[in-house]
């Protein structure tokens, strides 16, 4: 008789244990999640880029558009800064958190309450943010009055004239809300877009006119408003009424064109003709020729009772010119348009190697190409040509030019004295 130990109860359940079940994992990082998804766009990018890269590009530019306009608030305006285009003579500038006058130059940007003064022999044509120009005659003292741009495009620039003279022109604005003005004396110009005007003021004398060359422009002065339009002027003494008259009109250049060449074999001794047409009521013209752009430099003045006149002196070189015409009393019209011509000596010796390859149009700028001999010197259309290769092969870009048919003339004279001309016809589409 065999007898069974009993099992305990305690021992039956341990040799009954259920399965047991081992669960493992591993800790990833928030910095690893975000290397992966980087890695995985970075990807996606690039794939995007080689399969579509039009795509690509129109999808870059929004989300830059995006970014640039959630960092800019449209309700603030951004201060800008004009800058000098053209110097001549001495032009200083006074910033409006400095005591000290210091020379301009080309690096100078002006800003609001800046001041700009020009010498008897300085002239200066400051261009704004939005387009407006004024050019500051010699003898001149001004005062950057304004000048912001809204993220709407709507700008506003102005100008103060303690003493002098300042001509000033406004562009085609892109905002209707846009403003440019002028001030002297108790006395403010606004000017409409596309308009030009001349500005002068003379305290010593009392001397203070407002002359509207194209558009128009409201004068104001306390409750007093007079609206200009072409060749209509506005004058008044310090404290007096304002007056409105009109003026002569400026002549119409007529030769030689503007960016013209003019070949001679003797320049000093060579007659230039000038012509320009006939001003109603004029009975006297003024021609000025000066080799500055600004007229700081007269090199002839020529008074001429008809519409021609021919002059002799000039040495070959860049000038330029314009006209003025005069009535019966005395009074003188507003300077015509100026006009620039390039006087070319012509050597005994005209054989000269200058040939145009080919021409192309990029927008409104052509692109001339061609061949002349080393070391020779090009002028395109009265542009110098700045880089010519040493084996003469040049490539020029001409400045912008209106749509229509051109004539692209391009002159060179080599180092024996000779001299070649070329000219080609392009036509700038619409």
């Amino acid at each position: 008789m065999t007898t069974q130990t009993p099992i305990e109860p305690k021992r039956a359940a341990e040799q009954k244990q259920a399965p047991r079940v081992e669960v493992y994992w591993e800790a990833v990082t928030y910095k690893t999640v975000m290397v992966y998804v980087a890695l995985l766009l970075a990807i996606i990018g690039a794939t995007l880029f080689i399969l579509k890269p039009d795509w690509y590009a129109v999808a870059l530019k929004k989300v830059s558009s995006a970014v640039t306009s959630t960092d800019n608030d449209p309700g603030t305006f951004t201060q800008t800064q004009a800058k000098f285009v053209n110097l001549d003579g001495k032009v200083q500038v006074k910033k409006v958190n400095s005591v000290q006058w210091v020379d301009a130059d080309y690096r100078t940007s002006l800003d609001k309450g800046d001041l700009v003064q020009t010498a008897s022999d300085g002239a200066a044509r400051i261009t704004f943010a939005d387009g407006t120009t004024y050019t500051v005659k010699s003898e001149t003292l001004v005062t950057v009055e304004e000048n912001s741009m809204g993220n709407n495009k709507a700008t506003s620039v102005a100008v103060r004239i303690s003493t002098g003279s300042v001509d000033l022109a406004t562009p085609n604005w892109a905002s209707p809300d846009s403003r440019a003005a002028v001030s002297m004396e108790d006395t403010t110009a606004q000017l409409s877009q596309n308009s030009r005007a001349s500005v002068k003021n003379d305290p010593k004398n009392n001397e203070h006119e407002i002359v509207v060359a194209s558009g128009a422009a409201e004068v104001q002065r306390g409750p007093e408003k007079i609206e200009l339009t072409q060749w209509e002027k506005v004058s008044f003494p310090t404290g007096g009424p304002l007056s409105k008259t009109n003026v002569l009109a400026p002549p119409s250049l007529v030769e030689p064109l503007n960016l013209t060449p003019i070949i001679t074999e003797n320049p000093k001794s060579s007659a230039i003709r000038f012509e320009w047409k006939p001003v109603e009521d004029a009975v006297a013209y003024d021609v000025r020729i000066s080799s500055t752009t600004m007229f700081t430099k007269i090199v002839k003045e020529v008074h001429a009772t008809g519409t021609s006149t021919e002059i002799t002196g000039l040495d070959a070189g860049d000038y330029f010119w314009n006209v003025t015409a005069s009535d019966a009393k005395k009074a003188n019209s507003e300077t015509s348009e100026t006009f620039k011509f390039t006087l070319v000596a012509q050597g005994k010796a005209q054989e000269m190697l200058l040939q145009i390859d080919g021409t192309q149009m990029h927008g409104r700028v052509a692109e001339i190409v061609g061949r002349t001999e080393p070391g020779a010197a090009l002028i395109v259309n009265g542009q110098p040509v700045p880089n010519i290769s040493a084996d003469g092969t040049f490539r020029h870009f001409t400045e912008p030019l209106d749509p229509g048919q051109h004539t692209i003339v391009v002159i060179g004279q080599n180092r024996r004295g000779g001299t070649a001309k070329q000219q080609v016809s392009i036509v700038v589409p619409k």
